[in-house]
């Protein structure tokens, strides 16, 4: 067997396909440039040298040339839980199919270092930056801004100058979970949150909180952990094992509601929804699951994504905050009732 490594041929170049074709070299830059005027014949002969050569056109020499690199950064932590995968999934297809190029940069471990994060998004020469986790400091706003670097911020209600915040209408969805528990006819009703939670499923609770307290309901808040599963078998444990156990649960995120079910069901023999009505938030895949069926609230990924691509390709320069309606998605894990939620 031979030891010797493959050589590294040299880089096609535009100058290459040029003297291939017998053309000058501005004819080939015209021919890879969308829009750009250049004769049928001229044109076909530099497609022939291009695929003779296997020349490709170095998009980001040329886009930094004009001052676009086209890429945009999609910075988050979490990125393996269901909701945030699937943002990100449709966030990239929206993307790409707009010609842009996404770059991911994962924060997990150190969410409050976004800072370090838009910083390294702008040495690339970043056009946006869209982020799912964390809230970027405010001295960076025009940092970003003078390098021409715009900001989309997925469910973070902290204000930030001059870019798109755009997520569900929280505070609403919080409120219709406390009238469909009250509409099942749950007596004791709990709230399971994380501990870490986020501004948006913080305003989810202050929802539900503000609309028991109008309706004269007291109800029991019960905190643990990340936000995750495991956190949802600790609430749900140490909800099941009170004296006053409730008969509805509001819980803020659909990981921590399928962990309540289980540990009700698992540690404590209890079922859905004949012992306890469960509300979730995120309609993740496996909120669908028979073994959950869970009634939840789902966020319109797609319409988060189109809004996100519509702002990175605009030359708006003030703030824009975009609250779209949570759809309640009514399954078998809340008692029936004879008029479901608005």
């Amino acid at each position: 067997m031979s030891d010797r490594q493959p050589q590294k041929k040299p880089q096609v170049t535009a100058e290459d396909v040029a003297r291939h074709a017998g053309v000058s070299r501005v004819s080939v830059s015209r021919t890879f440039t969308p829009g750009a005027s250049v004769s049928a014949s001229t044109r076909g002969k530099i497609l022939e040298s291009a695929e003779i050569l296997g020349y490709r056109v170095n998009r980001l020499a040329s886009s930094l040339n004009r001052s676009e690199s086209g890429i945009v950064a999609l910075i988050a932590a979490e990125i393996e839980t269901p909701y945030r995968s699937a943002m990100i999934a449709a966030l990239t297809e929206k993307l790409q199919a707009a010609g842009k190029v996404t770059m991911l940069i994962n924060t997990s471990g150190y969410e409050e270092r976004v800072k370090d994060a838009l910083l390294q998004a702008i040495s690339f020469r970043t056009e946006a930056a869209i982020i799912l986790s964390g809230t970027p400091d405010l001295s960076l706003a025009d940092t970003c801004f003078s390098n021409g670097m715009r900001l989309a911020l997925i469910n973070r209600e902290d204000d930030f100058p001059g870019a798109l915040l755009i997520g569900p209408d929280n505070e609403a969805a919080g409120r219709t979970a406390l009238n469909a528990l009250l509409r099942a006819g749950c007596k004791t009703i709990a709230l399971a949150n994380s501990a870490n939670a986020t501004s948006s499923i913080l305003e989810r609770e202050h929802g539900f909180l503000d609309a028991a307290k109008e309706a004269g309901v007291p109800v029991i808040r019960e905190i643990s952990g990340v936000t995750s599963y495991k956190a949802g078998l600790e609430i749900g444990t140490s909800l099941m094992d009170r004296e006053d156990r409730p008969d509805g649960v509001f819980c803020t995120t659909d990981l921590i509601a399928c962990g309540v079910i289980d540990a009700a069901r698992q540690r404590f023999g209890l079922l859905t929804p004949d012992d306890l009505s469960v509300i979730g938030f995120d309609n993740i895949p496996q909120a669908e699951w028979e073994g959950y069926a869970l009634t939840t609230f789902a966020q319109s990924t797609d319409l988060i994504a189109e809004k996100c691509l519509e702002w990175c390709t605009t030359q708006q320069t003030t703030t824009q905050t975009v609250k779209l309606p949570a759809k309640f998605v009514w399954r078998n894990s809340v008692k029936k009732c004879n008029v479901p939620p608005k």
